[in-house]
């Protein structure tokens, strides 16, 4: 698949670029593993000389005679001598950047820890002393959310407060996704573009895999997710159980509970015969990994809480890939695609809306986007839009097919609503169904 859509991330990039020729800039780049970190930031810099050093776990000798090897292909300089630590090249390109401009890209750096973790204080010290005055565009990537985050949200961290920019890849967006399927299968149906967001949720590398594999249709993509021999079947633990640890399966059933449904705490707690707080904490906050959603509009934030597994990829393994690895262990992936296949109009149903979600959001029409339930799980609106500017509010059902959208019901369901937020009464109320056909 070629390169596709992060125009947007790009410019940002290049304007970036562009002040560091003034400031130096350091800028970090997140986001999930399989995100395009990497492609992104080759994709905006190939036309200049950006000096390109990927963190592999190696000695930290071997990493520099690699580094300095970069450095002379791309500056057709090097430090005197042979560098054998990693300080050493940094403040010779620091030095370099007030004579000449230049993009350093450390890719992976969170990977420094295992080798030589004195590292961070060292670039701390030499940016501190050489900033002023250099025309160096400084960008640090890394894959493993936890560690990045450590590295520069601790104020106990000597990198902390560094950087002049954070980055964060995301996802293709919906109308991204669309735009990629119809590009290489122009008669693609709405039941294609629901099953590629599914699967993949907008992550760039497994889009590629169902894409250059041929796989175009819903029914393909499913036989390519649940084969034998397929990447996707052990994707889940190669990218979480590096993050979490020996204590990966406590996780890792928690993770496929709330993607069962059981969205609730004490739902889960009921199930495990444990205590399980600490663990959704750490999910949420440190792993970014699961959403603790309320209904829209409420105030008390601990009270009617769902959980949901926010990567819908990870959201689609745990459900049905990690479940059933007993029938992958004893060769039946048929039968897994036969489960698939029975339960995908009820699990695909309820992605729809946040399909539906995730285009609003992008449109930013509302003030105030989500979904809305009471305590006693009575009445539930698919989706609410609030336009506090326009005082107006948009309530949506949204169902796979148009024919089953009931907007009686769902005027009965927004009653309810307006009677718990009165002070929404006043606003122009609109109805809306969405299906399929929306797509």
């Amino acid at each position: 698949m070629k390169f596709a859509a992060r125009t947007a991330e790009i410019a940002h990039l290049h304007e970036i670029a562009q002040r560091s020729t003034k400031t130096a800039q350091f800028t970090i780049v997140t986001g999930r593993r399989r995100i395009g970190k990497t492609a992104l930031l080759l994709r905006a810099f190939e036309q200049t000389n950006m000096l390109y050093f990927f963190v592999a776990r190696k000695a930290e000798q071997e990493l520099c005679r690699e580094f300095t090897e970069e450095m002379v292909a791309k500056l057709g300089v090097t430090p005197l001598g042979a560098a054998t630590r990693f300080a050493d090249i940094f403040a010779f390109i620091m030095e370099y950047a007030h004579q000449q401009p230049v993009t350093l890209v450390i890719d992976e750096f969170q990977d420094f820890l295992r080798v030589n973790a004195s590292v961070f204080s060292d670039m701390q010290r030499i940016w501190d002393l050489k900033k002023d005055g250099a025309k160096i565009n400084l960008i640090v990537c890394g894959s493993v959310n936890t560690l990045m985050n450590k590295l520069f949200r601790d104020h106990k961290e000597p990198l902390y407060g560094r950087q002049t920019e954070f980055l964060k890849v995301e996802p293709f967006t919906p109308t991204e996704i669309k735009e990629i399927l119809r590009s290489y299968h122009a008669d693609a149906r709405s039941e294609d573009l629901l099953a590629l967001y599914l699967l993949t949720g907008g992550v760039p590398k497994y889009v590629e895999l169902l894409i250059d594999s041929e796989a175009f249709t819903a029914g393909e993509m499913l036989e390519r997710v649940v084969a034998k021999n397929s990447p996707f079947i052990d994707e889940g633990k190669t990218l979480l159980i590096d993050e979490m640890g020996r204590d990966y399966g406590r996780y890792f059933e928690i993770l496929t509970l709330i993607a069962a449904g059981h969205s609730s705490r004490s739902d889960i707690e009921n199930i495990m015969h444990a205590e399980v707080g600490g663990y959704l904490t750490r999910l949420e906050r440190d792993y970014g990994l699961i959403g603790k959603h309320r209904p829209l509009l409420q105030k008390a934030p601990n009270k009617n809480n769902r959980y949901v597994v926010s990567d819908l990829f990870l959201r689609f393994w745990f459900r049905f890939i990690y479940k059933y690895n007993y029938m992958l262990e004893a060769n039946a992936f048929g039968k897994l695609l036969d489960i698939v296949r029975r339960d995908y109009n009820t699990y695909s149903g309820v992605v729809l809306g946040r399909y539906f979600t995730d285009v609003l959001r992008a449109s930013g029409q509302f003030t105030h986007l989500g979904s809305w339930w009471d305590r006693n799980g009575e009445h539930e609106i698919d989706i609410i839009g609030i336009d506090d500017v326009a005082n107006q509010i948009t309530f949506y059902e949204v169902k796979r097919r148009s024919s089953e959208i009931n907007l009686s019901d769902l005027r009965r369901k927004t009653e309810r609503f307006l009677a718990v937020n009165d002070t929404l009464k006043s606003y122009r109320a609109e109805l809306k169904g969405v299906s399929m056909d929306d797509m």
